[in-house]
């Protein structure tokens, strides 16, 4: 497939994603959601080889939201009241990309490169390590036309800051920078502008050269926010039993006992 609002590249083990529209600081419409999951399906898939991913974006912004101005308006989905039905994008097109990203096979670095805001916010918080530049920031813009947050974020936000900030930054719809995001720990890094792509990329090359557990590690904690007690027991168990039948189980511990440094293959 040939991509007209991203870039996708790999080196070293890592694939690379840029959201490319710069001219609208990146906003998703339904044709770059549409290529950004096909992109993730085929390094999901083996096709792009692969053993950790960043997701970025162009120019000055990570993703500045949902593409409100993509489309023309007559053909927007109408409701059977005869009223827009402005969900209907998120059930065909948004909610499966989120999902896939959540249950993507490989540990994913989003380089927060500044404003992710909207379905934009959602995009970067589902990166398991979330690296900001320090002119990023991260808004909740849907009061600002009148809907409500979407992409995940009513789940995401209250976990990931509690019930109070997440409602500060849906509810006031406040730009939250880079630095207080740190503080608040919704991201992993806030970095120099100039620092943010060489340490995503130092993060994911650490990544691409772990063992194959990575992949268990971050399906064991996503479960995990849904998950009770007994049963995320029982999910470790199951997950550990499969993780000792590995390749890289048995050199890292050889590497152990030799005392050299891991060889791994994930595999």
């Amino acid at each position: 497939m040939t991509y007209e609002k991203l870039r996708l590249d790999v080196a070293d083990g890592v694939a690379v994603i840029t959201l490319a529209d710069p001219s609208t600081l990146n906003a998703a419409s339904l044709d770059m959601a549409r290529e950004l999951s096909h992109a993730f399906a085929s390094v999901a898939a083996g096709r792009v080889e692969a053993r950790a991913l960043i997701l970025t974006g162009e120019g000055r912004g990570f993703c500045s939201g949902a593409n409100l101005a993509s489309g023309r308006p007559e053909d927007r989905p109408v409701d059977v009241d005869g009223k827009p039905d402005a969900g209907a994008a998120l059930e065909a097109v948004f909610n499966p990309l989120v999902s896939q990203l959540r249950d993507f096979p490989l540990p994913i670095v989003t380089a927060v490169n500044g404003p992710a805001a909207g379905i934009g916010c959602s995009f970067a918080l589902l990166g398991d390590i979330v690296v900001a530049a320090e002119s990023a920031y991260f808004l909740q813009a849907f009061r600002r036309v009148g809907l409500v947050p979407d992409g995940g974020s009513t789940y995401l936000l209250p976990r990931l800051v509690g019930k109070a900030r997440a409602m500060e930054m849906m509810l006031l719809g406040d730009k939250i920078p880079a630095a207080t995001a740190l503080s608040w720990g919704l991201i992993n890094r806030c970095v120099p502008d100039a620092e943010l792509m060489a340490t995503a990329t130092t993060i994911a090359k650490e990544l691409a050269a772990g063992p194959a557990s990575l992949a268990t590690i971050r399906k064991l904690v996503w479960d995990s926010l849904d998950a009770e007690w007994v049963g995320q027991l029982h999910a470790e168990r199951h997950a550990q039993k499969a993780a000792g039948k590995t390749n890289d189980f048995v050199e890292g511990v050889t590497a152990f006992l030799q005392k050299r440094p891991t060889a791994f293959k994930g595999r």
